[in-house]
């Protein structure tokens, strides 16, 4: 494992097992189209860091920079097939994921809701759970295995079969806002939102499915940005800059 030295504020995470999702686009780096190999060393590293504290980690990664199945459909290719296709998108970047993981020692498993067992194992619950209570890292791959869903309803399905404390959502930007912060400078960022606020102001996190699944089984949703160095660790302490969604907050 890493040498990894955290500091007592981070030796007690408020959340002991959770999934964090990474688009696809994260692992693009500053390029705009494939794998940065830094960028995934990177995210690695963070994930290593947040395993020696003791805290039980699955992952989903989107596709998005391989392979996105809605924007190729909507250029005429049949939907089913481009969604197939995005999520072997997601097999090749859980694979990367996983190679640089290993290179620093943390033991990790990917699981593929479609069964290609040559390369990795398929996605069985039990099993998942086992690789967790064991510390290993987790990925979970393709998606739920079925065209019409996305990666963030996949994630929210896998952080409830896993009995994930949180859904730790891993962007660009450090949070959810009131406009896209990149094209809109006066736009303000939440600290908190309830699932009811996300889905009335159609505020685009994550799809409408993925935070229903989360609100039937009160899991909250973090928002936060996985390109600053150590965010991952400062949200698991309850520190830094991001987002909280979860259960509908009282009105005094």
């Amino acid at each position: 494992m890493t040498n990894v030295q955290p500091s007592p504020a981070l030796r007690a995470p408020r959340y002991k097992r959770v999934l964090l999702k990474v688009s696809g686009e994260v692992l693009m780096g500053e390029g705009g189209f494939g794998i940065d190999i830094n960028t995934v060393d990177a995210v690695a590293q963070e994930v290593a860091e947040i395993v020696e504290l003791g805290v039980e980690l699955c992952l989903v990664i989107g596709g998005g920079n391989i392979f996105r199945g809605l924007s190729t459909a909507a250029r005429g290719m049949e939907r089913a097939s481009a969604d197939y296709m995005g999520m072997l998108g997601t097999v090749m970047n859980a694979l990367a994921m996983q190679n640089a993981l290993e290179k620093i020692g943390v033991h990790t498993r990917v699981q593929s809701a479609i069964p290609m067992d040559t390369v990795c194992e398929p996605y069985i619950r039990r099993r998942a759970l086992r690789h967790l209570e064991k510390g290993r890292v987790v990925i979970f791959a393709a998606g739920t295995g079925n065209p019409f869903f996305t990666t963030d309803t996949a994630a929210a399905l896998r952080a409830a079969e896993m009995g994930c404390d949180a859904l730790l959502k891993g962007t660009s930007v450090d949070g959810v806002y009131t406009a896209d912060p990149k094209k809109d400078p006066k736009a303000q960022r939440y600290d908190q939102l309830s699932y009811l606020e996300v889905l009335a102001q159609d505020l685009k996190v994550m799809d409408a499915s993925a935070i229903s699944l989360m609100r039937d089984n009160g899991v909250p949703i973090v928002v936060f940005s996985i390109r600053q160095r150590g965010a991952l660790r400062e949200v698991l302490a309850g520190n830094g800059v991001y987002t909280v969604i979860g259960e509908d907050r009282s009105r005094d």
